[in-house]
């Protein structure tokens, strides 16, 4: 929902504005146009699994409450189905995102570093950078600085230091952001990926190790959930 200065509208107007409040029932889905006001971002949709009609009609309430649009776990297919049915809708198939902004959401305090150990881990990786940036954060990144060639990640101690908060995605065995925790005085997001070989169950090694980590101020979310990292780091830089 827009926000607006106080006298600016009709109570018509007003009423208008908060039809469908607090959620606008689909049937199968409640769209939370409240969420805004208790979190300072709007309801953003889990692609992944819902088709590309739910997905539409999900989108045309959030746009409807004139909040921005951000929709993840979309693959191109999908994004070409619902582009057609939602103009202006913009995609980043790296991260696997659509969306669509109506409005400037509220500015972070600072900056937000995003760090990949591996190429590989770069999908997961943006899907939390471009994320943070669409929730207002000024985003640096640094990618393909793994604990097999540490100088690498030392080369990029000037971003680490200016950091407010650092989001580190890593496979294999996760050791990355015990690594940049011992280096930096911003909290650390750590994510694991599911990147790696037999033994590292797809993620389930490198979730262990980020949660076994020895340095202080390492928090973990779930394998691949780069949107839960980013989310947790806007708020973060918002405070």
């Amino acid at each position: 929902m827009k926000k607006v200065a106080r006298g600016e509208i009709s109570p018509e107007q007003a009423l208008k504005e908060l039809e469908g409040f607090p959620c606008d029932d689909l049937g199968e889905a409640r769209i939370d146009h409240h969420r805004p006001w208790r979190k300072g971002f709007p309801e953003i949709v889990f692609g992944q699994g819902k088709t590309p009609d739910q997905i539409v009609r999900i989108a045309h309430s959030i746009l409807k409450a004139g909040a921005n649009l951000i929709i993840t776990r979309v693959d191109g297919e999908i994004y070409k189905k619902i582009r057609a049915k939602i103009p202006g809708l913009n995609y980043q198939p790296q991260a696997r995102i659509a969306y669509l902004k109506q409005e400037e959401p509220e500015k972070g305090k600072g900056k937000i570093l995003v760090i990949s150990a591996g190429t590989s881990d770069i999908p997961v990786a943006e899907e939390a950078a471009l994320t943070c940036e669409l929730l207002g954060n000024e985003v640096d990144r640094v990618y393909d600085v793994g604990v097999a060639g540490l100088h690498r990640l030392l080369g990029e101690m000037e971003k680490i230091n200016r950091a407010r908060v650092i989001i580190v995605v890593a496979g294999m065995e996760g050791a990355l952001p015990s690594v940049v925790a011992g280096l930096a005085r911003a909290p650390i997001i750590a994510v694991p990926t599911s990147v790696g070989y037999g033994a590292s169950f797809n993620g389930l090694a490198a979730l262990l190790a980020m949660l076994n980590s020895c340095p202080g101020g390492v928090a973990v979310v779930n394998i691949d959930n780069g949107f839960g990292a980013a989310t947790v780091a806007s708020l973060i830089n918002h405070l």
